[in-house]
């Protein structure tokens, strides 16, 4: 079941999807303060959240049972192409992300375990990003040097 949180209006909406529940909770920990959150624990249950209202970007992770993530982010493109998308992987390579960032639109495809910084950052890039031919990928392999209070670890 979709967790909703109530936040004042005019912030940036964000639809966070990942099936492992302590994964979610740690980006809701790390993304509240600064976005209105939606959180889904499938790509079914996103699909519900995202025909309900607008959403502005939606962090999807890969590897979840039902849907791949990146096959999700490219219906989430055909239907609601206004979200921005970005995935989120344990899969390091290249090729993938080359053309998961194409086929699906992504504004960044981020290699676990992500900084909490990092998604902000990708996040906030995306939300600022008018440019639709444009796709980049960023690509975060590893917290080297940083507390495990910095990182984001899904």
């Amino acid at each position: 079941m979709p967790v909703q949180t109530s936040r004042p209006p005019g912030r940036p909406s964000v639809s966070l999807v990942d099936d492992e529940a302590a994964l979610l909770e740690v980006m809701r920990l790390g993304l509240e303060a600064d976005f209105d959150l939606e959180l889904a624990a499938s790509a079914e249950e996103a699909e519900l959240l995202l025909a309900t209202g607008k959403h502005g970007v939606v962090v999807c992770d890969h590897m979840m049972p039902g849907e791949a993530g990146v096959d999700f982010l490219i219906t989430v493109r055909k239907r609601h192409p206004a979200a921005k998308r970005i995935l989120v992987t344990g899969y390091m390579n290249p090729d993938f992300f080359s053309r998961s960032t194409s086929i699906a639109g992504l504004s960044a495809c981020l290699v676990k375990p992500v900084p909490v910084a990092d998604l902000v950052a990708a996040i906030r890039t995306a939300l600022v990003d008018e440019v639709s031919s444009g796709a980049w990928a960023t690509v975060r392999v590893s917290c080297a040097g940083m507390g495990p209070w910095d990182c984001a670890w899904f």
